[in-house]
Protein backbone atom coordinates (compact mmCIF):
# COMPACT_ATOMS: atom_id res chain seq x y z
CA UNK A 1 0.00 0.00 0.00
CA UNK A 2 3.17 2.19 0.76
CA UNK A 3 2.27 3.10 -3.42
CA UNK A 4 -1.06 4.69 -2.51
CA UNK A 5 0.65 7.41 0.02
CA UNK A 6 2.94 8.18 -2.39
CA UNK A 7 0.50 9.24 -4.94
CA UNK A 8 -1.52 10.81 -2.38
CA UNK A 9 0.81 13.06 -1.49
CA UNK A 10 2.50 13.86 -4.63
CA UNK A 11 -0.84 14.98 -5.68
CA UNK A 12 -0.82 17.76 -2.69
CA UNK A 13 1.89 19.03 -4.64
CA UNK A 14 0.49 18.83 -8.08
CA UNK A 15 -2.41 20.89 -6.96
CA UNK A 16 -0.25 23.63 -4.97
CA UNK A 17 1.49 24.10 -8.13
CA UNK A 18 -1.35 23.80 -10.33
CA UNK A 19 -3.02 26.00 -8.17
CA UNK A 20 -0.64 28.82 -8.96
CA UNK A 21 -2.01 29.39 -12.47
CA UNK A 22 -5.88 29.46 -11.95
CA UNK A 23 -7.13 32.79 -11.95
CA UNK A 24 -9.34 33.16 -8.50
CA UNK A 25 -13.35 34.40 -10.24
CA UNK A 26 -15.72 36.50 -7.90
CA UNK A 27 -17.10 34.19 -5.28
CA UNK A 28 -18.92 34.31 -2.14
CA UNK A 29 -17.45 32.90 0.99
CA UNK A 30 -19.07 32.30 3.90
CA UNK A 31 -18.89 29.45 7.10
CA UNK A 32 -21.01 26.83 8.54
CA UNK A 33 -20.34 25.59 12.18
CA UNK A 34 -21.60 21.96 12.08
CA UNK A 35 -22.63 19.84 14.71
CA UNK A 36 -22.25 16.85 12.61
CA UNK A 37 -18.51 17.08 12.15
CA UNK A 38 -17.82 19.46 15.50
CA UNK A 39 -16.16 22.05 13.95
CA UNK A 40 -16.54 25.41 11.37
CA UNK A 41 -16.00 24.64 8.15
CA UNK A 42 -15.36 27.44 5.12
CA UNK A 43 -18.18 27.03 2.02
CA UNK A 44 -17.26 28.97 -1.85
CA UNK A 45 -19.82 29.70 -4.17
CA UNK A 46 -19.83 30.53 -7.46
CA UNK A 47 -22.50 31.87 -9.16
CA UNK A 48 -22.21 31.86 -13.36
CA UNK A 49 -23.26 35.30 -14.75
CA UNK A 50 -26.85 34.23 -15.56
CA UNK A 51 -28.14 33.67 -11.95
CA UNK A 52 -27.83 37.84 -11.56
CA UNK A 53 -29.66 38.34 -15.14
CA UNK A 54 -32.61 36.11 -14.43
CA UNK A 55 -35.05 35.00 -11.51
CA UNK A 56 -35.30 31.26 -12.55
CA UNK A 57 -33.58 28.73 -10.19
CA UNK A 58 -30.62 26.93 -11.00
CA UNK A 59 -29.07 23.13 -9.96
CA UNK A 60 -26.36 22.54 -7.85
CA UNK A 61 -22.71 21.02 -8.33
CA UNK A 62 -20.96 20.01 -4.73
CA UNK A 63 -17.46 20.43 -4.89
CA UNK A 64 -14.83 18.06 -2.69
CA UNK A 65 -11.85 19.58 -2.11
CA UNK A 66 -13.53 23.35 -2.77
CA UNK A 67 -10.67 25.97 -1.06
CA UNK A 68 -9.93 28.47 -2.98
CA UNK A 69 -6.08 27.20 -2.40
CA UNK A 70 -7.03 23.83 -3.66
CA UNK A 71 -9.05 22.97 -6.91
CA UNK A 72 -12.48 24.96 -6.90
CA UNK A 73 -10.77 28.05 -9.06
CA UNK A 74 -10.11 26.05 -11.57
CA UNK A 75 -13.33 24.18 -11.84
CA UNK A 76 -15.12 27.72 -11.48
CA UNK A 77 -13.22 28.96 -14.21
CA UNK A 78 -13.64 25.72 -16.55
CA UNK A 79 -17.77 26.00 -15.74
CA UNK A 80 -17.13 29.54 -16.98
CA UNK A 81 -16.23 28.72 -20.21
CA UNK A 82 -18.32 25.62 -21.06
CA UNK A 83 -21.18 27.68 -20.36
CA UNK A 84 -20.07 30.80 -22.23
CA UNK A 85 -19.57 28.59 -25.47
CA UNK A 86 -22.82 26.94 -24.75
CA UNK A 87 -21.89 23.08 -24.01
CA UNK A 88 -23.32 22.91 -20.33
CA UNK A 89 -26.24 25.03 -18.88
CA UNK A 90 -25.41 27.42 -16.07
CA UNK A 91 -24.93 25.64 -12.69
CA UNK A 92 -23.97 27.10 -9.35
CA UNK A 93 -20.43 25.39 -7.59
CA UNK A 94 -20.19 25.10 -3.83
CA UNK A 95 -16.75 24.41 -2.30
CA UNK A 96 -16.82 22.61 0.46
CA UNK A 97 -12.56 23.56 1.66
CA UNK A 98 -10.60 20.63 3.70
CA UNK A 99 -9.91 20.81 6.84
CA UNK A 100 -8.96 17.11 8.02
CA UNK A 101 -9.09 15.80 4.52
CA UNK A 102 -8.41 12.13 4.67
CA UNK A 103 -10.71 11.78 7.60
CA UNK A 104 -13.95 13.13 6.00
CA UNK A 105 -13.21 11.61 2.45
CA UNK A 106 -12.07 7.94 3.62
CA UNK A 107 -14.89 4.85 5.20
CA UNK A 108 -13.84 2.62 7.84
CA UNK A 109 -10.94 0.59 7.37
CA UNK A 110 -9.67 -2.85 8.97
CA UNK A 111 -6.69 -2.64 6.61
CA UNK A 112 -3.88 -0.94 8.96
CA UNK A 113 -1.12 0.57 6.70
CA UNK A 114 -5.20 2.55 5.02
CA UNK A 115 -5.08 3.84 8.96
CA UNK A 116 -1.51 5.24 8.34
CA UNK A 117 -2.23 7.95 5.93
CA UNK A 118 -3.57 10.28 8.93
CA UNK A 119 -4.17 10.34 12.80
CA UNK A 120 -7.84 9.93 11.95
CA UNK A 121 -9.75 8.44 9.04
CA UNK A 122 -13.13 7.09 8.41
CA UNK A 123 -14.82 10.04 9.17
CA UNK A 124 -16.71 9.95 5.88
CA UNK A 125 -20.15 8.95 7.45
CA UNK A 126 -20.27 11.77 9.28
CA UNK A 127 -19.06 14.54 6.50
CA UNK A 128 -21.63 13.33 4.80
CA UNK A 129 -24.61 14.09 7.36
CA UNK A 130 -22.79 17.16 7.29
CA UNK A 131 -23.60 18.17 3.71
CA UNK A 132 -26.68 16.33 3.38
CA UNK A 133 -28.32 17.65 6.80
CA UNK A 134 -26.69 21.13 6.98
CA UNK A 135 -24.51 22.37 4.05
CA UNK A 136 -27.81 21.77 1.49
CA UNK A 137 -30.59 23.83 3.91
CA UNK A 138 -27.97 26.34 3.77
CA UNK A 139 -27.16 27.09 0.17
CA UNK A 140 -30.78 26.39 -0.53
CA UNK A 141 -31.74 29.50 2.04
CA UNK A 142 -29.01 32.10 0.41
CA UNK A 143 -29.20 31.32 -3.49
CA UNK A 144 -32.13 30.20 -5.89
CA UNK A 145 -31.68 26.56 -6.43
CA UNK A 146 -33.73 24.11 -8.53
CA UNK A 147 -33.47 19.93 -6.71
CA UNK A 148 -31.21 19.03 -9.36
CA UNK A 149 -27.58 18.60 -7.05
CA UNK A 150 -24.66 16.64 -8.14
CA UNK A 151 -21.18 15.92 -6.74
CA UNK A 152 -17.91 15.83 -8.15
CA UNK A 153 -14.17 14.51 -6.43
CA UNK A 154 -10.98 13.50 -7.39
CA UNK A 155 -8.43 10.64 -5.75
CA UNK A 156 -9.44 10.22 -2.08
CA UNK A 157 -12.60 12.71 -3.41
CA UNK A 158 -13.68 10.25 -5.70
CA UNK A 159 -13.66 7.67 -3.43
CA UNK A 160 -16.14 9.92 -0.89
CA UNK A 161 -18.07 10.52 -4.17
CA UNK A 162 -18.35 6.31 -5.23
CA UNK A 163 -19.32 5.62 -1.72
CA UNK A 164 -22.37 8.05 -1.42
CA UNK A 165 -23.40 6.53 -5.02
CA UNK A 166 -23.46 2.88 -3.60
CA UNK A 167 -24.47 3.47 -0.32
CA UNK A 168 -26.28 6.79 -0.51
CA UNK A 169 -27.43 7.40 -4.15
CA UNK A 170 -30.78 9.46 -2.96
CA UNK A 171 -28.47 12.42 -1.92
CA UNK A 172 -27.53 13.58 -5.14
CA UNK A 173 -28.64 13.52 -9.14
CA UNK A 174 -25.05 12.96 -10.89
CA UNK A 175 -22.24 11.86 -9.42
CA UNK A 176 -18.66 12.59 -10.72
CA UNK A 177 -15.30 10.82 -9.55
CA UNK A 178 -11.95 10.73 -10.87
CA UNK A 179 -9.60 8.32 -10.62
CA UNK A 180 -11.39 6.84 -7.47
CA UNK A 181 -8.96 5.72 -4.68
CA UNK A 182 -11.11 2.51 -4.66
CA UNK A 183 -8.26 0.76 -3.52
CA UNK A 184 -9.64 1.60 0.20
CA UNK A 185 -10.08 -0.76 2.65
CA UNK A 186 -8.89 -3.30 0.74
CA UNK A 187 -11.29 -2.77 -2.36
CA UNK A 188 -14.12 -2.96 0.23
CA UNK A 189 -16.41 -0.96 -2.69
CA UNK A 190 -15.75 -2.39 -5.27
CA UNK A 191 -15.96 -6.10 -3.26
CA UNK A 192 -19.94 -5.04 -2.20
CA UNK A 193 -20.97 -2.97 -4.90
CA UNK A 194 -23.16 -5.75 -6.76
CA UNK A 195 -24.93 -5.83 -3.22
CA UNK A 196 -25.23 -2.25 -3.40
CA UNK A 197 -26.80 -2.27 -6.42
CA UNK A 198 -29.31 -4.22 -5.90
CA UNK A 199 -31.01 -1.89 -3.63
CA UNK A 200 -30.35 0.80 -6.02
CA UNK A 201 -33.52 3.40 -6.26
CA UNK A 202 -35.59 3.80 -8.84
CA UNK A 203 -34.92 7.50 -9.52
CA UNK A 204 -32.78 8.20 -12.52
CA UNK A 205 -29.39 9.15 -11.49
CA UNK A 206 -26.11 9.85 -13.59
CA UNK A 207 -22.34 8.48 -12.86
CA UNK A 208 -19.40 9.15 -14.52
CA UNK A 209 -15.85 8.35 -13.81
CA UNK A 210 -12.39 7.82 -15.02
CA UNK A 211 -9.58 5.67 -13.71
CA UNK A 212 -5.91 6.62 -14.57
CA UNK A 213 -2.90 4.17 -15.70
CA UNK A 214 -2.00 3.44 -11.99
CA UNK A 215 -2.61 -0.28 -11.49
CA UNK A 216 -4.06 -0.58 -8.65
CA UNK A 217 -6.64 2.34 -9.17
CA UNK A 218 -7.54 1.31 -12.87
CA UNK A 219 -8.02 -2.63 -11.57
CA UNK A 220 -10.44 -1.44 -9.56
CA UNK A 221 -12.17 1.20 -11.95
CA UNK A 222 -12.68 -1.40 -14.69
CA UNK A 223 -13.65 -3.78 -12.53
CA UNK A 224 -16.36 -1.28 -10.91
CA UNK A 225 -17.72 -0.71 -14.68
CA UNK A 226 -17.82 -4.61 -15.70
CA UNK A 227 -20.21 -4.51 -12.67
CA UNK A 228 -22.51 -2.00 -13.75
CA UNK A 229 -22.37 -2.77 -17.29
CA UNK A 230 -23.45 -6.44 -15.82
CA UNK A 231 -26.16 -4.90 -13.12
CA UNK A 232 -27.54 -3.43 -16.34
CA UNK A 233 -29.62 -0.79 -13.97
CA UNK A 234 -32.35 1.03 -16.18
CA UNK A 235 -32.22 4.03 -14.25
CA UNK A 236 -28.60 4.39 -13.48
CA UNK A 237 -27.31 6.23 -16.70
CA UNK A 238 -23.32 5.72 -16.17
CA UNK A 239 -20.40 6.01 -18.22
CA UNK A 240 -16.40 4.98 -17.51
CA UNK A 241 -13.52 6.37 -19.01
CA UNK A 242 -10.57 4.52 -19.17
CA UNK A 243 -7.40 6.63 -19.11
CA UNK A 244 -4.15 4.72 -19.39
CA UNK A 245 -2.40 7.49 -20.45
CA UNK A 246 -2.80 9.82 -17.75
CA UNK A 247 -1.34 9.45 -14.43
CA UNK A 248 -3.05 10.03 -11.03
CA UNK A 249 -1.66 13.41 -11.06
CA UNK A 250 -2.67 14.55 -14.61
CA UNK A 251 -6.20 13.05 -15.06
CA UNK A 252 -7.99 15.15 -13.85
CA UNK A 253 -7.13 18.55 -15.78
CA UNK A 254 -7.28 16.12 -18.73
CA UNK A 255 -10.64 14.96 -18.77
CA UNK A 256 -12.79 17.19 -16.18
CA UNK A 257 -14.29 18.57 -19.94
CA UNK A 258 -15.55 16.08 -20.55
CA UNK A 259 -16.60 14.83 -17.61
CA UNK A 260 -19.14 18.03 -17.35
CA UNK A 261 -20.04 18.34 -20.60
CA UNK A 262 -21.14 14.30 -20.60
CA UNK A 263 -22.71 14.31 -16.83
CA UNK A 264 -24.53 17.61 -17.05
CA UNK A 265 -26.11 17.06 -20.68
CA UNK A 266 -27.06 13.45 -19.69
Amino acid sequence: MKIHFIIINLLIVFNLQAQQNDSIPKHDTFTITSKKVNETRVINVWLPLEYGKSADSLPVLYMLDGGIQEDFPHVANTLAKLIQLKKIQPIILVGIENTQRRRDLTGETTVEEDKKIATVVGGSTQFRAFIQEELFQEINSKYKTTAKKGIIGESLAGLFVTETLLLHPEMFDFYIAFDPSLWWNDKHLVKTANEHLNHFPNKQKTFWFAGSGEKSIFKSTTKLAEILKLKNISNLNWNYSPEKKEDHSTIFRATKEKALIWTLNN
